[in-house]
Order: C-alpha cells, then structure tokens, then sequence
C-alpha cells in the first residue's frame, strides 16, 4: 500500500518551520531578499507578527558588535570597592539591579562584579548581636577569587563575595559574546576599547532584548504606571506620558504647545527616532533613552540636574 501524499487529507499539517523552509528554498541572494521573504511569509500567515519579529532580530545580531548595545561607562552604575556596607546597600536599593561592576581607583579599574544578593550575606545581624556580627556563609565561587587574598586590612567584609569579571572586546561580535557568556555561566560582561580602558558593559538582557524586544521586570515602568520615581531625584517615565502629566508630577516646565507627550517632545528635540542610551537635556533635565525600538520611543530615564548644571544647559 502506498504511502499517503504530504497533500492527502491523513498527513499531518506541517508546521511552520516545515512550511518556512518550502518558502526559502528559492535560496534569497541577499538579506533584503531573505527580509522581504520572511515578511511575505507573515503576510500569508505562515508566521505570527511575534515570530517574524523575533527572527529579524536574530538576523540582526550578525550586524552587531559589542560596542553597538553596551551600556557606556559614563552610564554604568558601579560599586567602589572600599565603600562602607550601608553606603553600598542605599546606593544598590536606589539604582534597583542585580549586579554591579566594582571598580577601585576609577572606572577603568573593574576588580570584579557584585551580585545584590551576594551582598544580602554581609548585612548585620543586629538582632543577635549588637556588636553587628557579620553572616558567616560561605562566599561564593571561592576558589575564582585567590587574588583576594592579601587585600588591605581594611577593605570592607563584603568585597569577599566579589566574582570575576569576564572582559570582551568593543568589537566582538554580538552573536559570539551570547555564546560566551551562557559557557561561562555570566550574565554581565565588561567592553574593552582598542586602548584597554572599559568602554560599557553588555548583559545577557541587552542582547536577548534585540532578538525578543523589550523585557521588563520588576524595575521597569508598569504598563499602566507612567511615571515612576527612581531614586532621588531621577524617574522612569513612559514615552507616552502627557507632557502636562509630568509636568504636574515632577515640577517641571516644558512646554506642551507643539507636542502632546513626552516622547514627542524628545524625539523632535533629539532631531531623529532617538536609540537606547542617547540622552538629551531639555527644561533643567536629563532625558536618557532606556528603551526603543525602530518605530518609535518606550521608555526614558529622566534625572533632575542640579542647578549648575541647570545654568550650562541654559
């Protein structure tokens, strides 16, 4: 008895990567070619608006270096190394990540990275003891940080649970540095420029985002939150946020005559669709890009400046 044809009612359906294969198999000479095909497949509902979007952005890994989705240095929120316990919990409650370069001297002397909650093993017990007796757990990866050892008497406990850093140059390629850091089991790594100093840092976050999109967690703006404090002084605020709403909310004084919100207001001072990190100064504030995406603006960081800063803007 013959077997069924892949078009008799009793075969089961291809799947869509089955179907996505039959499409290219015209072999695209270029990748405007294979963009277009993928776009058409969409069109013909063999692929879902996610799942287009998600292979584009795994295309578009193969154009981006290291340098292209790094957080600059001037950007990075650091720990210093002899910092005081308390002035390192307010600073790491402020900011709200997970993990921190630690640096000494300055920011090109990265000494290793702090997860925050390594750091929740050197908080006191002042419940047990007044005297502030440190946890006494192990620190973590133990035998990655001999270097420690022979440190100044008076470095602070907490630089005990400070894991190695793993360093990359500005041009590695985006695809080649997931790849690293999911075999080396790190979720950070510091970018390097021709010169040796630290040029930013890259997270595993920084470059799934460029295949997925936006991913928020628990420090993000919610979606019906549009104005969210972050610190002193300093907000994370929805591009779609009437320019009146922030105005009313955080003292200001920008002008909402030509634009109604405040990605508007930023995109057309900018100059073009701003990208990730670009900052701008505008009504005595900083206005930092923290997501966008190539059709338009999500989220900004906006810190207030202090009045000198104010007056050179001015």
């Amino acid at each position: 008895m013959d077997d069924p044809s892949p078009s008799s009612p009793s075969s089961p359906p291809r799947r869509w990567l089955d179907r996505l294969t039959q499409l290219l198999s015209g072999e695209p000479r270029s990748r405007d070619e294979l963009f277009e095909t993928l776009e058409n497949a969409q069109e013909r509902g063999v692929l879902d608006v996610g799942a287009l979007s998600m292979m584009e952005g795994v295309l578009e890994l193969h154009a981006l270096r290291a340098r292209d989705i790094m957080i600059p240095r001037g950007q990075m929120a650091v720990l210093e190394q002899d910092a005081p316990l308390d002035a390192l919990l307010r600073q790491v409650l402020d900011s709200g990540h997970s993990r921190y370069p630690v640096i000494g001297e300055d920011r090109d002397e990265v000494v290793g990275i702090l997860l925050a909650k390594d750091l929740l093993r050197a908080i006191p017990l002042d419940e047990e003891d007044e005297g502030g007796a440190l946890l006494h757990l192990p620190p973590p990866s133990t035998k990655d940080r001999e270097s420690q050892k022979g440190g100044p008497s008076g470095m602070e406990a907490w630089t005990a649970y400070i894991r190695p850093a793993l360093f990359v140059p500005e041009s590695k390629r985006v695809e080649a540095l997931l790849s690293e850091l999911r075999a080396s089991r790190n979720h950070m790594a510091m970018v390097i420029d021709e010169y040796g100093g630290v040029a930013g840092l890259v997270t595993i976050e920084d470059i799934l985002e460029q295949i997925v999109g936006e991913i928020d967690d628990e420090h993000d703006v919610e979606e019906n939150v549009m104005i969210r404090a972050a610190g002193s002084d300093r907000y994370i605020v929805h591009a779609l946020t009437p320019i009146n709403d922030f105005n009313e909310e955080v003292g200001a004084h920008l002008s909402d005559e030509d634009f109604d919100t405040l990605g508007g207001l930023v995109t057309h001072a900018i100059g073009h669709l701003p990208q990730r990190d670009e900052t701008i100064e505008l009504g005595g504030f900083e206005f930092r890009v923290i997501s966008a995406d190539r059709r338009r603006l999500h989220r900004l960081r906006v810190t207030r400046l202090s009045p000198s800063e104010a007056a050179e803007e001015s």
